[in-house]
């Protein structure tokens, strides 16, 4: 009876002890759950936030500009009469330029490292790489002025109006005075300030793709650049569109590289060779300098085009993988 006993007692003491562990485990599982999805929603809620300042501060250029502030190409703060066509444009077209330059040497970076280069090769390379995504954008800036700059206007600028300045059609981009500075400066620097960026998050999820799908390719006789192209880019297209997305936000986003090669001024030109501005520059250079509340308020309304682009960019890239997904799901 005893031995009995003392059975029921060690059987009820496992018991009261596995409630108190599963009661345990329900309430850390609860508080983790809420906690998190507490972070998620203050994610959200300073995205509200910054957009509803953005509203309130820009207000009263919205209210007094409309919709024509989007297409007015007239910035003058004498006058207070504002509008936004310079800076977007400036913004639109040195980010392409950038991202033209920068997606090409990312991906044969990152295929570089990931399938090429020798193993000895491949982590200095790689940490090298990553270095000049360290380097303050303001170097850059620097370095573009006062090197980059003289350099591309004596050769560079002179070679590209007497080839691509004479083609029909697209000479009109490459027309007028070198002058070193300017929007192709300018997406130039841009493009190498996001190689970095867009390289790192390829070579990351490239080597993720299993290694056994890409030697089971190769054993049917597959090619490097087919194995990369049809094994590890699908496999890896959402972390891949991902980085090109983080290095286009960087793009549109950069303040001070851009301030110092554009040329800042508020001129709406076809030639990518000649001086203009972008919404970043525009509110470093004229925001400390802002007197007035339209002025302040046409700055701030920037502000917000670039937000909305920013959130558009990044709708459109869903878009995109959503889809290329449904395409996949279709076929056979």
């Amino acid at each position: 009876m005893s031995v009995n006993t003392h059975e029921l007692v060690e059987r009820q003491a496992q018991a009261a002890s596995d409630r108190a562990t599963s009661w345990r485990n329900t309430v850390m599982d609860g508080l983790f759950r809420n906690l998190t999805r507490l972070f998620a929603l203050l994610v959200l809620c300073l995205l509200a936030a910054i957009f509803v300042s953005l509203v309130i501060g820009g207000w009263t250029a919205i209210e007094k500009f409309g919709p024509r502030f989007l297409v007015t190409e007239e910035w003058n703060p004498v006058t207070e009469d504002f509008g936004a066509l310079v800076p977007i444009y400036g913004t639109l077209v040195t980010s392409l330029i950038a991202l033209l330059i920068a997606l090409p040497v990312s991906f044969g970076i990152a295929l570089f490292l990931t399938e090429l280069a020798p193993t000895w090769l491949r982590r200095p390379l790689g940490m090298a790489i990553e270095l000049l995504a360290a380097i303050p954008s303001i170097i850059y800036g620097m370095w573009g002025l006062f090197v980059f700059a003289p350099v591309f206007q004596r050769y560079a600028e002179p070679a590209i109006k007497a080839t691509l300045g004479n083609l029909p059609g697209v000479g009109a981009l490459f027309s007028g005075p070198p002058m070193g500075i300017g929007m192709l400066t300018a997406g130039i620097i841009l493009g190498i300030m996001v190689i970095p960026f867009i390289a790192a998050v390829m070579r990351d999820v490239f080597e993720l793709a299993p290694p056994m799908l890409k030697e089971s390719a190769h054993a049917l006789g597959a090619t490097t650049w087919e194995v990369v192209w049809k094994v590890v880019l699908p496999y890896t297209k959402i972390g891949v569109v991902g980085g090109v997305m983080l290095g286009l936000g960087r793009a549109l986003g950069e303040t001070m590289a851009v301030t110092f090669v554009i040329g800042n001024a508020h001129e709406l030109s076809l030639s990518l060779l000649a001086p203009g501005n972008s919404i970043a520059s525009a509110l470093a250079n004229e925001f400390t300098e802002a007197v007035g509340d339209i002025y302040a308020s046409a700055l701030i309304e920037l502000g917000l085009i670039l937000f909305l682009i920013t959130s558009i960019v990044l709708a459109l890239s869903k878009l995109l993988l959503a889809r290329l997904a449904k395409r996949e799901g279709t076929q056979t």
